[in-house]
């Protein structure tokens, strides 16, 4: 492979202004089929085989019209001091208002007036109004928002404090503010490394233009492939993460061959074929663990993990074609002045050891020390991880100053916690002899379950084969509390239809979340076993070896189960809540583990393949295990520490979001970059590998035999280049990663 790669960056660096034009033209050409395509919906989410799915489906089938996965609003009004709801003043201007919902938009499916649903709490203080939509949340226009918040609006003229709750406000989060700071921290974090503009600004250059092409391709294909507007959220996120750690790869080295004295296309393709080599290894886990999301069987996740690998797949071309091709416009401008002075003092006997090598040997004198310390310090901070609970959050967690937690709280007070997650639990009689004999037992066994507040009439469909029971839990949606009622119910259910044959189905937003919670937390061992086998063979092939690669997925799991314990500390228990802006504890977003799996693996295992690739080739070239060492950190680790601060840059701009689950995910990425890069890889990676000595490198000969030689370390690459004259250093620094 490394011989393929050098040839490549030789042919693009001398082909640089067409090898530019092809991916200028692809950005044009994906920019344009973006521009001009149909503005995407939210794609149907779904969640195949669990209970809540199979009610709202059968809804759908018996109760056409009912959009029983529409969004919903509550319009929450307070009555002024010394005041009621019900006075004839504040119940005309109700009514008024319950009119106006009814006209504002189209996508309205119904509005239920307060007074004649019940909605009006005992002491006449609270009163609500339900708006059920035909659409999903993601789907309501701008203007069905607008009429929404208008009525609002129009009845706090009278007097009443007015407050809107439920899904129908939900929007995308604006990222856009994030990311321009991680980039502005990517940019400085690149100057200060490589003291040269230039140099800085390629990989960020690179990087967008690689996320630009993603992004709008997916853009354009939404509709035709229902890619939907989330989609693309992480397929930018992982883009220009790898986007901008794969081109500092290959930018890295090839100064550091400019430095040995090599002609600037020689310095371009020993880059492209030992750095790229690493490069195409990195990608492919990353590739593999977005992939690997499709285990979940929720096609939104699967979606949007495929999106992102193919815009990981875009950023390992660039690394490969474009960022050689701008390095031969940038010539050797990419060298700053300082970095020249310090590759000349570097390459004179008596050059002071850099940081790297300064900390490498400190650990090769102390690596029982070290690998303890880096062990039980992530093992204590992963202890609250074995409390982790799991759940959607909901309004209740939303920051006190918006409306929606200001309704959530209103409805608690005026009528109880559950109030904002009520249960729609579906009968289906079809099979039962006597449908509502059976239906009655179905209300009579939910009356007595504890933890319910109320249960509603049943209402039966047209054709009388299906009914509809609205059950109020005690307990705020999102509670354990809840949930047990659910199960209860559901337990119940089992016994009914053995008796009565009729099938009893708890659904709605707060059922359907419990639902999603349970699959994802199923499908996280079958996830990690699944990611960390594949780039378990993969990396087995890269560094010929068992227990490096063990070594690897190890440190890996640890990271993540710390980063999982500092996250239930934080936003569970609510330890040093305030400084991340955490106002209402509850449960972990249940996305959020298997996301942060995902992403964190694959730049884990960049740090991984770049800094031990390097490692490898120095031993493979016959320095012992403790100078390979020293080597690879000598070389590897200024770059690793920079794309690290980067990658922790970018997710930790997320922090400062209103949203507690963008926030959530901006710590655990934060976080989990820290502990992997910083602890594992710098500590805890070079102490095995110092304890292990040779035995690190070892490799069954059957297995030597049948796993295939992809030369990564250069071998191949080495040999076909000592056939010629030697150039500049030598050739024991021909290829170095």
């Amino acid at each position: 492979m490394a011989t393929f790669l050098y040839k490549l960056g030789r042919l693009v660096f001398r082909r640089r202004r067409y090898v530019a034009l092809i991916w200028v033209a692809l950005l044009a050409l994906a920019g344009f089929g973006a521009s001009s395509a149909a503005t995407a919906t939210s794609s149907s989410f779904s969640i195949p085989g669990t209970e809540a799915q199979k009610a709202f489906d059968l809804l759908e089938e018996r109760f056409p019209g009912a959009s029983a996965d529409g969004a919903t609003a509550r319009v929450v009004f307070g009555a002024p001091a010394n005041e009621k709801v019900t006075s004839a003043a504040n119940k005309a201007e109700i009514q008024e208002i319950v009119k106006e919902l009814k006209s504002g938009s189209d996508q309205v499916a119904s509005v239920a007036d307060p007074f004649a649903a019940k909605a009006v709490s005992q002491d006449g203080s609270t009163a609500y109004i339900s708006v059920s939509y035909k659409v999903n949340s993601m789907e309501l226009t701008d203007a069905t928002r607008d009429a929404l918040e208008d009525a609002g609006h129009d009845a706090q003229k009278s007097g009443m404090k007015v407050e809107i709750g439920g899904d129908a406000l939900q929007v995308m989060p604006e990222t856009g503010a994030t990311e321009i700071i991680g980039v502005a921290i990517a940019a400085v974090v690149l100057v200060i490394t490589f003291g040269s503009l230039i140099a800085a600004g390629l990989p960020l250059l690179t990087a967008l233009i690689g996320v630009g092409i993603g992004v709008s391709t997916i853009t354009a294909l939404a509709n035709v492939l229902d890619l939907g507007s989330t989609t693309s959220t992480l397929a930018m996120m992982i883009g220009l993460a790898v986007g901008i750690d794969y081109a500092l790869f290959i930018v890295s080295r090839y100064r550091a061959e400019l430095a040995e004295g090599r002609e600037r296309e020689e310095a371009a393709g020993r880059a492209v074929g030992t750095a790229g080599s690493a490069v195409v290894f990195a990608g492919l886990t990353v590739v593999i663990a977005l992939v690997g999301l499709a285990v979940v069987n929720i096609p939104m996740l699967s979606k949007m993990g495929f999106a992102a690998a193919g815009t990981v797949a875009i950023a390992v071309l660039i690394a490969l074609t474009l960022v050689p091709a701008m390095l031969g416009f940038a010539g050797k401008r990419v060298m700053g002045r300082k970095a020249r002075k310090a590759a000349e003092a570097e390459n004179k006997p008596e050059a002071k050891p850099n940081m790297g090598t300064r900390w490498a040997r400190f650990v090769l004198r102390r690596p029982v020390w070290v690998l303890l310390v880096g062990v039980l310090g992530l093992g204590a901070i992963a202890v609250p991880a074995s409390s982790l609970e799991m759940g959607l959050p909901d309004d209740g967690a939303q920051p006190k100053s918006t409306t929606q937690r200001q309704a959530y709280d209103m409805l608690s007070d005026g009528f109880g916690p559950g109030f904002n997650g009520p249960l729609m639990v579906v009968v289906d009689t079809a099979n039962s002899s006597d449908g509502k004999a059976a239906v009655s037992r179905v209300s009579d066994e939910i009356e007595g379950t504890g933890g319910v507040a109320a249960v509603t009439p049943a209402t039966f469909n047209k054709a009388g084969d299906t009914a509809t029971i609205t059950v109020i839990p005690k307990d705020r949606p999102s509670s354990v509390e809840t949930e047990n009622v659910v199960h209860a119910i559901r337990d119940a259910g089992t016994d009914i239809k053995s008796d009565t044959g009729a099938e009893v189905l708890v659904t709605g937003a707060t059922a359907m979340n419990i639902d999603f919670s349970q699959k994802m937390n199923d499908a996280l061992l079958p996830y990690l076993a699944l990611v960390v086998g594949l780039a378990f063979l993969l990396l087995m092939v890269v560094f010929r070896s068992v227990l490096v690669p063990l070594k690897a997925a190890l440190g890996f799991l640890l990271s993540v189960v710390a980063a999982l314990g500092a996250v239930v500390a934080v936003f569970q228990w609510g330890w040093l809540g305030s400084l991340f802006g955490v106002e209402q504890t509850g449960p972990i977003m249940s996305m959020m583990p298997i996301f942060m799996v995902g992403v964190v693996f694959g730049l884990a295992m960049d740090y991984e393949v770049f800094l031990v690739t390097r490692m490898r080739e120095a031993y493979v070239h016959g320095e012992t295990p403790g100078q390979a060492i020293v080597t690879g950190f000598k070389h590897g680790a200024r770059v690793v520490t920079a794309a690290a601060v980067i990658m922790m840059a970018v997710f930790a701009g997320f922090i400062g979001s209103s949203e507690q689950m963008i926030k959530m995910i901006g710590f655990s990425l934060a976080i989990a970059v820290f502990f992997d890069a910083f602890v594992v890889r710098m500590a805890i990676v070079p102490a095995v590998l110092a304890l292990l000595g040779r035995r690190a490198w070892w490799l069954p000969r059957w297995l030597d035999r049948v796993l295939p030689n992809v030369d990564v370390e250069g071998e191949g690459l080495r040999k076909e280049l000592s056939d010629g004259p030697a150039e500049g250093g030598g050739e024991r620094e021909l290829v170095r990663v």
